[in-house]
């Protein structure tokens, strides 16, 4: 193993000043993992913290951007014990998260990979042992390493604390990887999903996937009212809200009696706007989701093996190619942007 390695770095804030670095591998601690980084997904979490609007704290420059990744473990300290060289990982996006109740400096961000702490734009990390999770056995390291942030904020939403059962109707925002994911999950559960988006070929692709309905927001604006039409007035069930904003009108509108509502993104403004009235009389529910924790990773883990569920994957791109791939983040992906490493060791 080569004692150099590459990474993507941020001197300063903006994706302007991403720059490839070459600095010494790092050595793992008693408790930690080095892995070897096969694949890292993006988030557009991941263009907030690099363009400096996420984050109350500035993190310590250069800055390594990115929070997904799937890798295998290629050494470990002394006092290891969860893991074993040659295992495929993934980290868990909130590091001090393990299960229950989250740990109070979550409120500011806590300690979180991708921003505070350094991300993992890089051909090797290291990891405390607590913080990795097996990856699917089922998964290639593209695949996998799209599930850190995505998949389990969607399957936070909707089963570690939305408890969805089996013919419950799931409305999803976009076509993004949490919607996508939302999409996927609610189906291995038996439910049935509306994807909303202003995409006529995001939704045509969105049919393909197998969702019972799709509504074009650009030619239904008030596209509440064909939620209901769609359930012959009954409302849905759970909405992953990823617009924010005036939207949240609309969804509360949508809302089956005990509804809920997943605060999940905030596409259209970070301020909610949201009349009371309907909240009230149908005695909806709304919850901010922000990822999860370790535990509900390894479940959903064994979930997507059992179910067979596939991430939706619009491009991966070569290591050398991040800026295009931050591009594509920007332009709106169907699914999930991978960048890939494993092909660009030793180039």
């Amino acid at each position: 193993m080569s004692e150099i390695m590459r990474r993507w770095q941020l001197p300063s804030f903006g994706l302007k000043n991403l720059e490839l670095a070459k600095v010494p591998v790092p050595r793992p601690s008693r408790s930690e993992l080095l892995i070897q980084v096969a694949a890292a997904s993006l988030n557009y979490r991941d263009k907030l913290v690099a363009e400096g609007q996420l984050l109350p704290d500035r993190p310590k420059m250069p800055f390594v951007p990115v929070s997904d990744m799937a890798g295998e473990v290629v050494a470990i300290g002394a006092d290891v014990s969860r893991f074993k060289i040659g295992d495929r990982v993934l980290g868990n996006f909130w590091t001090q998260w393990i299960d229950g109740t989250p740990p109070r400096e979550m409120a500011r961000h806590g300690l979180s990979l991708g921003g505070p702490l350094p991300g993992v734009l890089a051909e090797y990390v290291t990891l405390h042992e607590d913080i990795a999770v097996k990856a699917p056995a089922s998964l290639n390291d593209e695949e996998a390493s799209c599930l850190p942030v995505a998949a389990l904020t969607a399957w936070f939403a909707l089963v570690e604390t939305g408890h969805l059962t089996a013919g419950e109707t799931v409305l999803v925002q976009g076509t993004g990887g949490v919607a996508l994911f939302g999409h996927q999950i609610a189906q291995a559960f038996g439910a049935r999903t509306i994807i909303t988006s202003r995409g006529a070929d995001k939704l045509e692709r969105a049919k393909a996937l197998g969702a019972s309905a799709v509504i074009d927001t650009s030619l239904t604006p008030d596209w509440s009212v064909a939620a209901l039409e769609l359930t012959n007035g009954r409302g849905v069930d759970h909405v992953l809200e990823i617009i924010g904003g005036d939207n949240l009108n609309q969804t509360a509108a949508a809302l089956a009696s005990g509804g809920r509502i997943a605060q999940i993104g905030f596409l259209k403004g970070s301020e909610i706007k949201l009349s009371a009235v309907p909240m009230m009389l149908k005695r909806a529910n709304i919850q901010g989701i922000s990822v999860g924790h370790r535990r509900a990773f390894e479940d959903m883990n064994r979930a997507i093996d059992e179910h067979g569920i596939k991430p939706v994957i619009d491009k991966a791109y070569a290591f050398l190619d991040a800026h295009a791939a931050f591009d594509h983040l920007e332009r709106g992906p169907f699914g999930k942007v991978v960048v890939r490493l494993k092909n660009a060791w030793g180039s």
